[in-house]
């Protein structure tokens, strides 16, 4: 099956990563949502089965194969709210995006794909709000975790979105971490009616890094330990992203360990590589009842899923116009390279309401774009929901 899945992806250069061309897998998504599903990377052991359900959270869906899986442009640093308009939406869609909005879509399809095969309660709740008055799941970003060393950081990933038109933009550290990240505005393009997804109007991307010199010189050993095995993987995050496949080999669970008690994001980059860490539904482009995130919580939360609630359920921005909320991730069975098998953190999805900006707040429902609301990322909303893949909020949940 993997050789089958991997005749259907070509790399057509270490600049643009990858070209993935593959039919739409089956679904009870609508066939907006429909998206590619390439099999579990070949390392996996087929001794490894999911983790029984232990709540609401873990939805039983079609079982899915255990995984395996510095920026040179100076921007200002952002600790504070980003508040102008975005303009992304006023541009016209460079010419390099048209020509290859095609294959840029295809690749985000995979990586869909592997998030929504490895994720269960994702896949339900996008399910879920869709089916409650038809609505059209846009996507506000979505985001990746990376080690910031031997060039395997942000710009790993992102040269790819960067070659399709994605702008960077505003720097955001988190010194408690030792994380940073960028994130990149979207291109504006025409994009179908009706489009859900991956296949509606296209995300942010959000990409953040463990600062690895930042940390002991035990887990820098570690980290460079597996990035340096990896060859040229750092060339290919993308492909390894919609491959769902780690550039580097499946490390010692006593590893894991070592590094989870020093840095949860570590822990988990190491064995998720450039999976998915999460996609988030933009409410406020609901068309039912569902388009302010309170009433999305609850009806959530009204459905069996608990949601992170690091600083509360709700993170709200300083200037009150960005909410966002977060599922706990959901957990898979990992077979590490010692034969031990345990259960480890994946993915999980977030939600963020965007309100209008003050200088529009006299415009009518019906004339307020996209360029009108509150734009950026907020430190303090996004330092919470990286607590959504802990083992305090994992073991919450559980309980």
């Amino acid at each position: 099956m993997m050789c089958m899945k991997l005749k259907q992806l070509t790399m057509i250069s270490s600049h643009s990563s990858s070209i993935v061309k593959s039919a739409s897998a089956s679904s009870t998504f609508p066939p907006s949502l429909h998206s590619l599903a390439p099999s579990s990377s070949s390392s996996s052991s087929s001794s490894c089965l999911p983790l029984q359900p232990k709540s609401r959270n873990f939805i039983s869906l079609k079982p899915s194969s255990p995984f395996h899986g510095n920026s040179s442009v100076p921007l200002r640093k952002r600790n504070l709210s980003v508040v102008s308009a975005s303009k992304s939406d006023d541009r016209d869609p460079s010419s390099s995006f048209q020509g290859g909005e095609s294959f840029f879509r295809t690749v985000l399809q995979s990586m869909e794909a592997v998030y929504l095969n490895r994720n269960p309660t994702a896949k339900a709740v996008l399910e879920l709000v869709q089916s409650s008055g038809n609505n059209q799941i846009c996507y506000d970003h979505i985001a990746f975790r990376t080690f910031g060393v031997n060039g395997h950081g942000i710009d790993s990933i992102a040269s790819f979105f960067m070659d399709y038109g994605y702008t960077k933009q505003d720097e955001l550290r988190f010194p408690a971490k030792k994380l940073k990240a960028f994130w990149f505005s979207p291109p504006s393009f025409h994009y179908p009616d009706g489009g859900s997804g991956v296949n509606g109007p296209l995300p942010r991307v959000f990409i953040s890094e463990l600062l690895v010199d930042q940390m002991s010189p035990q887990i820098q050993e570690i980290i460079r330990k597996y990035t340096e095995t990896s060859g040229s993987g750092k060339k290919h995050a993308a492909l390894a992203s919609a491959l769902g496949s780690l550039t580097w080999g499946k490390p010692l669970y006593s590893e894991f360990q070592q590094l989870a008690r020093e840095s949860e994001y570590a822990a988990w980059t190491l064995v998720n590589g450039y999976a998915v860490n999460h996609v988030t539904i933009s409410i406020h482009r609901l068309k039912s009842q569902l388009n302010n995130i309170k009433s999305l919580n609850q009806f959530i939360e009204d459905n069996g899923f608990r949601l992170n609630s690091e600083g509360g359920v709700l993170k709200v921005s300083p200037d009150g116009l960005l909410l966002q909320s977060s599922t706990v991730a959901d957990a898979f069975p990992f077979c590490f390279s010692d034969g031990v098998t345990e259960s480890v953190p994946c993915s999980y999805i977030e939600f963020a309401e965007r309100l209008v900006l003050p200088q529009y707040k006299n415009l009518t429902e019906a004339e307020v774009k996209e360029f009108h609301r509150r734009d950026g990322f907020e430190v303090g909303n996004a330092d919470k929901i990286f607590e959504s893949t802990s083992k305090e909020q994992l073991t919450r949940r559980a309980a």
